[in-house]
């Protein structure tokens, strides 16, 4: 999914007739009174050749206080903070109404990209409706029969160019992940970020974890929103800074919460924001409250992050109001091994979000977590080392058939993947590739990053596999023939 796009308007403009046709079902309900649609409901949508995430938000209504048509009001200015794209309906047979033109007002403010759409403007008695439509200032409106199916052509005219640009942030924002390593190559090393291709970190953790004010202390400045209550960020949000010399490029995101307890739509669309923040990233922070650490969600966000290869380190937030701080570390470590033994030796640093201490150590463990993700071991190393751990404990024999480990090498970075070349790959239990790749960690200071390493084999090598057996006729014709050959 390239791009978001939400549909808003007033109550009965259809809305919800057009996000039905865009997904392709009848995924929300329709009716011609107005106000069926209270919460956002969000779907997969297919328009030609282009695949998107479409929002169809409740009815916009002039009302600011806590009354049910301010909090749908409310919820649906956030899912155009959070959209990419605004489709702003109007009922072309209605006309502009003093509502359309408070809310195209709003719309202009908060949102980059607003495409007007005149909906039910099929016949004659809409063309004065999409003629008012232009006074609004967002340029010239698509004319649209969601019933229909009318005008999604020039929807997709006008939607095309702005797919394109998402589609190059999105190439230009995802990390180079799985790089093939090529054994002849000079080794050149990591890549170093730069102010066009910085560092890309992650900060993720369950609502009130101190994400906003973490990446407040590190920029120096209020850029994020804070507060005591939990689940103020919505979206993932994208700063850029140059931190102790390092370029970086931080994403904010949103509370991950249980899915059980998540009930709003909007906190939906705002959890699988942070997840692709998790996919955009290089290194992950999850980032823990050291009051109650290691929750469910804690141990969720983290094993996400590894089973996406991507560099982890842990952070430990509200440091400062913590008692007795060297028992609680010890009991920290502990935890961290037992529950997350996937990522054994990841940096476990200490931080306070709200005094600075020990952003120091936050900076140095990005910093080394993505060094070692981008670690690379020479073939020759590899295989001197796999020789010693072979002797030290060979691999089981089931059902009495030896496994021979004949070869080793490295095939990928960011994250390290190697191969090993073996007889009866399949027969390999997961504890022995789990005491090799705890090897490679130990020995090749390889703390905490996702390693791959997969058992490929080499192929039988007899040369006469997959031939017809020689029966006696083929045999005596073969005899023959040779021993014509030698003269008998």
């Amino acid at each position: 999914m390239s791009f978001t796009l939400a549909i808003v308007g007033r109550p009965n403009v259809g809305k919800s007739t057009l996000f039905n046709r865009l997904v392709g079902k009848r995924l929300a309900l329709v009716d011609d009174q107005p106000g069926v649609t209270r919460d956002l409901r969000e779907g997969e949508a297919r328009l030609g050749d282009l695949r998107f995430t479409v929002i169809d938000t409740a009815g916009l209504e002039d009302a600011n206080d806590d009354s049910l048509q301010g909090r749908m009001r409310r919820l649906t200015e956030r899912a155009v903070d959070m959209a990419d794209i605004c489709l702003f309906m109007l009922d072309a047979r209605a006309g502009v109404t003093p509502t359309d033109e408070i809310f195209a007002d709003i719309l202009r403010r908060r949102s980059a990209h607003v495409i007007l759409a005149a909906n039910k403007a099929e016949g004659a008695a809409a063309d004065a409706g999409v003629y008012e439509a232009f006074g609004l200032g967002l340029g010239e409106p698509v004319r649209l029969s969601a019933e229909h199916g009318e005008g999604l052509n020039d929807l997709y005219a006008q939607l095309m160019p702005l797919a394109d640009a998402f589609a190059e942030r999105a190439a230009n924002d995802a990390p180079e992940t799985d790089v093939e390593l090529d054994e002849d190559a000079d080794d050149d090393g990591p890549r170093v970020p730069t102010a066009k291709r910085p560092l890309q970190v992650a900060v993720v953790g369950r609502p009130n974890a101190g994400k906003s004010t973490l990446i407040n202390k590190i920029v120096g400045e209020d850029r994020l929103l804070t507060g005591p209550e939990a689940g103020i960020t919505r979206d993932a949000i994208s700063l850029r800074m140059d931190w102790e010399g390092v370029p970086m490029r931080i994403f904010d995101t949103a509370g991950m919460r249980k899915k059980a307890r998540v009930q709003e739509k909007l906190e939906k669309l705002s959890v699988s924001d942070g997840l692709r923040a998790v996919k955009f990233a290089e290194v992950v922070v999850v980032l823990l409250d050291a009051a109650i650490p290691f929750e469910q969600q804690d141990l969720r966000i983290a094993d996400l992050a590894e089973r996406e290869g991507r560099a982890v380190v842990v952070a430990v937030n509200k440091w400062d109001v913590e008692d007795h701080k060297q028992e609680k570390l010890a009991a920290l470590r502990e935890a961290f091994e037992r529950l997350l033994p996937q990522l054994r030796g990841a940096p476990l640093v200490t931080v306070s979000a709200k005094t600075g201490r020990g952003m120091d150590r936050l900076h140095a463990a990005i910093v080394k977590a993505y060094d070692v993700w981008n670690r690379r071991v020479t073939t020759a190393q590899l295989n001197r080392w796999l020789a010693g751990m072979l002797e030290q404990h060979p691999p089981p024999a089931p059902q009495g058939k030896r496994i021979k480990l004949r070869y080793m090498t490295q095939a990928k970075t960011r994250p390290p993947g190697f191969v090993v070349m073996c007889s009866h790959p399949d027969k390999i239990p997961a504890s022995y590739t789990r005491y090799l790749v705890n090897g490679l960690r130990e020995d090749f200071d390889m703390p905490g990053t996702p390693i791959r390493l997969t058992m490929r084999g080499q192929g039988d090598k007899n040369p006469y596999k997959g031939r017809k057996k020689a029966g006696p006729s083929r045999l005596r014709k073969h005899l023959g023939k040779n021993a014509g050959k030698q003269g008998h």
